[in-house]
């Protein structure tokens, strides 16, 4: 394609315009509209006309009503969730043994897992009394000792339904525990 010095160009694949300012062989340098020169071969422009050589193929009523709605600030969308996702747990326990005390030394088994179903009833009161509707009890996959013990717990609760937790999010070692609240006038 031949270009002259002033011809308005447009460069493929960018998102970059300007005006033909000088032509070495292939080589042909443009200004931008903010007037930075720039380098680019003759195969990577187009010859175009500028906005302002654009208007003749519109009215000037369409033209203004066009810039006026893109000038129009915008709604922002509300980021749509899933209702699952709604009512994440607000409340997350870690039941690993090192999570709750420094050292193990001394303690047997059964001392640890009635620290860990200690803490777990506890913070499960908590939550009752605070009116926190969802709690996640991370317990580890290990031998299901803690698991099913926890389920014992969560099963001496009337008000409470326990299932495994978000599998995305904690793999097999949770317990997601959903409490119904009492709609009491006080």
């Amino acid at each position: 394609m031949n270009f002259k010095i002033g011809d308005y160009v447009l460069v493929l694949d960018e998102d970059i315009s300007g005006t033909v300012s000088q032509i070495k062989t292939q080589t042909i340098t443009i200004e931008t509209e903010d007037g930075f020169l720039l380098e680019f071969q003759s195969n990577e422009l187009v010859k175009s006309q500028k906005e302002a050589d654009l208007t003749g193929l519109f009215s000037k009523s369409s033209i203004h009503s066009v810039i006026s709605e893109k000038e129009q600030p915008k709604r922002k969308q509300q980021v749509k969730r899933r209702t699952k996702d709604r009512y994440e747990p607000t409340m997350e326990v870690d039941l690993h043994i090192h999570q709750l005390i420094k050292s193990t030394r001394g303690m047997t088994n059964h001392d640890m897992l009635t620290l860990q179903l200690d803490t777990a009833r506890h913070k499960l009161d908590f939550a009752i009394s605070k009116r926190i509707q969802k709690i996640v009890f991370i317990h580890g996959v290990g031998e299901g000792v803690l698991k099913t013990e926890l389920e014992y717990l969560f099963g001496r609760y009337n008000n409470v339904k326990f299932y495994d937790a978000n599998y995305q999010k904690y793999g097999l070692g949770a317990t997601e525990v959903y409490i119904y609240q009492n709609v009491s006038a006080d």
